[in-house]
C-alpha cells in the first residue's frame, strides 16, 4: 500500500504504484492541508487578481476574466489538444500517483474534493487516453487538461469512472500546472536503467573472466583513490565476482575493461541524481501560482516559475549521456571476445570451420543499438523555444529528454544480451573456472544454446536478453 502524504513520495513508489497497482491511499492530514490551500486560494482571490483565476492564461495573463466554473471548463478543453501514440496504461498510472501526491503537498488550491477524484480514478484503474505530444518542459498541459476532462465526465477512459467530479473556478490551471506526467516518465526510465546498470556489471565480470582481464583495474587501491561511490562501488562489485588471485593475461586491458569503473560508474551516480530529483519534484507544490496557508500569518500567494523543468531535464540528459558512454565500453568488450588475441580461440568464437562467422553478427546488432544510443544522447535542454506571443520565451523539453532516456533501456538491454551470449559462449570454450557468484549465473545459463555453428543467432539475443534481471539481482 502507498500512503500518500504530499512529502514522502519516491521513485520507487512510482513505480509500485504504476507496474504492481500497488493500493493508493490518502492520508488526513493531506485532506487537511489541501483544504487549508483550498480555502486561503478562495479568500485571496476575491480581493486580487490571480493568474488563471480571475485572468487569462499564457498571453492572455493581463485579460480580466470573471473567474468561473465555465472558464475552468474553456482552460481544460483547450489545453487538452495533443496529438500522436497514446501513452501506455503504466505511464498514465506513473502519472496520476505523482499528480495525487503534489496536490496533497497543499500548495495547489484546488478543491479537496479533487484529489479524492483522482484518488477514486486510481483505484478503479480508469485511465484517460494521453497522447504523446504537446509538453515542452514547463507543465504536462495536454496531458493534464486530458486528465482533468475524464475526471469531469468529457473525455473516455478505459474503465468506468466512480463519479464524475465538477471543476469550479479554482480547479482547472492549478490541476494541469504541473509535469507530472514527465516525472512518472522519469521514475520508470531510472528503475530500468538501473536495473540494466546493475546487470552490465556482472555481463563485463564474465568478459572479464572469458579473456583473463588485469584485476588491477578494479583493486581496492583503485577504490580508495576514486572520489566518485559509483565507480568506487563499480569496483567493489568487480571484485566481488572476479578471481583477484588468478594471472592476468596482460599488464593492461582495453578501455571496455580496464576504465569500466570510471565509465560505468558515472550511470549509477546520475541515476541516483535523477532519483532524487525525481523525488524531490513528487513532492513540491509546483503549481502557479502557489498557495502556502499558515497559522501564523495570513498565508501567502506566489506567481512564480516552479513548473519549469530545467533541473529534472538536466538530470535526464545527464543520465542518457552517461548510459551512452557505458554502452561504448559494451561493443568495446564484443570486440575483445571477437579477438583471438584475446581469447585463445578461434575469430569470432567459430567452430573452427574456415572462414566461420560465429558470433561475428552479434557486434553489428550491438552498433546499431548503440547508435540510437548515441542519437537519444543528443541534450534536449539544449534546445528552446519562444511561444504564446513571446511572453514564454524558454522551455526546458524534459518530457523529450524523458523521452529519450526511456529509449536507451531496450537498446542498452539489446546490447548486454549480445555481450552476454559471446561472454558466456567464450567461457564455455576455455572451460574457465568461476568465482561461486559466476558460476552459478553460468550453470542458469544453460538454457542458452551451446552450439557454435555458424547459425541465426536472434533466439539466443532474445533469451539473453529476458535472463538479465537475474544478473542484477546478484548485486
Amino acid at each position: 500500500m502507498i500512503s500518500i502524504d504530499g512529502g514522502h513520495m519516491s521513485g520507487a513508489h512510482i513505480v509500485a504504484a504504476a507496474r504492481r497497482q500497488d493500493r493508493v491511499t490518502l492520508t488526513s492530514e493531506a485532506r487537511a492541508r489541501a483544504t487549508r490551500s483550498y480555502e486561503l486560494a478562495d479568500r485571496v482571490s476575491r480581493e486580487r487578481r490571480v493568474y488563471g483565476r480571475s485572468t487569462g492564461v499564457g498571453a492572455n495573463r493581463d485579460v480580466v476574466m470573471p473567474g468561473s466554473a465555465a472558464q475552468s471548463r474553456s482552460l481544460l478543453r483547450s489545453h487538452a489538444t495533443s496529438a500522436g501514440q497514446l501513452r501506455s496504461p503504466e505511464r498514465v498510472r506513473a502519472m496520476l500517483v505523482v499528480r495525487l501526491n503534489q496536490l496533497a503537498a497543499g500548495g495547489s488550491g484546488s478543491s479537496p474534493a479533487l484529489l479524492d477524484a483522482l484518488l477514486d480514478m486510481i483505484a478503479a484503474d480508469a485511465l484517460p487516453a494521453i497522447r504523446e505530444h504537446g509538453s515542452i518542459g514547463t507543465g504536462d498541459l495536454p496531458a493534464l487538461a486530458t486528465t482533468a476532462l475524464a475526471l469531469a465526465g468529457e473525455a473516455p477512459t478505459d474503465e468506468p469512472m466512480p463519479s464524475v467530479f465538477e471543476f469550479g473556478a479554482h480547479d482547472a490551471l492549478s490541476f494541469i500546472s504541473s509535469n507530472a506526467a514527465t516525472i512518472g516518465d522519469a521514475a520508470l526510465a531510472c528503475a530500468d536503467l538501473q536495473v540494466l546498470g546493475r546487470a552490465c556489471v556482472v555481463v563485463a565480470a564474465l568478459t572479464f573472466s572469458a579473456v583473463e582481464g588485469n584485476p588491477e583495474a578494479f583493486a581496492a587501491a583503485v577504490e580508495r583513490v576514486t572520489p566518485f561511490e559509483g565507480s568506487r562501488q563499480v569496483c567493489r562489485w568487480m571484485r566481488s565476482l572476479t578471481d583477484s588471485g588468478a594471472t592476468p593475461a596482460r599488464i593492461q586491458d582495453p578501455f571496455g575493461l580496464r576504465t569500466f569503473p570510471q565509465v560505468h560508474g558515472p550511470v549509477f551516480d546520475s541515476l541516483s541524481q535523477l532519483d532524487a530529483v525525481i523525488g524531490g519534484l513528487a513532492n513540491a507544490p509546483s503549481e502557479n501560482p502557489v498557495w502556502l496557508p499558515s497559522d501564523d500569518n495570513p498565508g501567502e500567494l506566489a506567481h512564480h516559475g516552479g513548473f519549469h523543468a530545467a533541473y529534472l531535464a538536466t538530470a535526464l540528459d545527464t543520465s542518457v549521456s552517461t548510459v551512452a558512454q557505458s554502452a561504448s565500453l559494451v561493443l568495446s568488450r564484443l570486440a575483445i571476445l571477437n579477438e583471438p588475441s584475446f581469447t585463445r580461440l578461434p575469430a569470432f568464437l567459430g567452430d573452427g570451420t574456415p572462414g566461420a562467422s560465429g558470433v561475428m553478427t552479434l557486434e553489428y546488432v550491438a552498433a546499431s543499438a548503440l547508435g540510437e544510443i548515441r542519437s537519444a544522447a543528443s541534450p534536449a535542454a539544449s534546445q528552446s523555444v519562444v511561444l504564446s506571443r513571446g511572453v514564454e520565451e524558454h522551455a526546458s523539453f524534459a518530457s523529450m529528454a524523458a523521452r529519450q532516456l526511456a529509449s536507451t533501456g531496450p537498446n542498452l538491454q539489446m546490447m548486454l544480451a549480445c555481450e552476454l551470449v559471446a561472454a558466456v559462449r567464450a567461457l564455455r570454450l576455455r572451460h574457465r573456472s568461476l568465482v561461486p557468484g559466476l558460476a552459478d549465473v553460468m550453470a542458469a545459463y544453460s538454457i542458452l544454446s551451446a552450439d557454435t555453428a555458424d547459425r541465426d543467432l536472434s533466439p539466443d539475443i532474445e533469451m539473453a536478453e529476458t535472463l538479465l534481471p537475474q544478473l542484477a539481482e546478484l548485486l
